[in-house]
């Protein structure tokens, strides 16, 4: 039976909100158009730190672009609670790592879900090394509909299991939440790239040329 994420976490917003309390979410980030609807959706709840660990940008200047795109959209847009931003190293060579003899499958299937794995394990494990600062670790990437989120969210639940941390599950392209990233998009002129960031995706796009 398909799981409704967004229902999901509808009750862990009711929830916290009927508490009165304000969480700690550590948000894996892959770019600031994706992040600028999941940003204005949870300021209302979390305080955010968002977690841009993307080593699936092999290039430099793309990293750095998305990166600072990323802070530039948090030093603008309006927020209920702190957003804060780490930025990490990039480690092409990981994803390198984890793809070698999976270039030749078809995108968006295994290739990639190995891919979703490296940067929630990422964002688990650092939550897991700060215990204590954070209450829920969740990802921006739900909100793209070139992304599987049942993969995600499935991702995410084992993770949850392996590190004892808190999971938020999403489905962040529900209530047009994607539509409304493109407005936010346009509103602060982000950069919006493309592709996802990878070799194999800018391939996908624009071929051998």
């Amino acid at each position: 039976m398909k799981i409704n994420y967004q229902a999901k976490l509808d009750l862990i917003l009711e929830k916290i909100k009927s508490q009165g309390t304000v969480p700690k979410l550590l948000l894996h980030a892959c770019c600031a158009p994706c992040s600028s609807y999941v940003l204005e959706y949870l300021t209302e709840y979390f305080n955010i730190t968002l977690y841009f660990y993307n080593p699936n940008i092999t290039d430099s200047d793309e990293y750095q672009k998305r990166a600072g795109e990323l802070e530039r959209l948090i030093s603008e847009m309006p927020q209920k609670n702190p957003i804060d931003l780490i930025v990490c190293d990039q480690r092409p060579e990981r994803f390198y790592e984890l793809t070698r003899g999976l270039e030749d499958l078809p995108e968006g299937g295994v290739r990639c879900f190995g891919c979703y794995r490296e940067r929630l394990t990422a964002t688990a494990s650092y939550m897991k090394e700060h215990e204590g600062e954070f209450d829920y670790f969740a990802t921006t990437l739900t909100v793209s509909p070139h992304k599987n989120a049942d993969k995600l969210n499935e991702i995410g639940a084992e993770l949850e299991e392996n590190f004892g941390v808190r999971y938020l599950p999403s489905d962040f392209k529900k209530r047009n939440g994607y539509k409304r990233s493109i407005e936010l998009s346009r509103e602060y002129s982000l950069y919006r790239q493309d592709f996802c960031g990878c070799e194999f995706s800018k391939e996908y796009k624009y071929g051998n040329s």
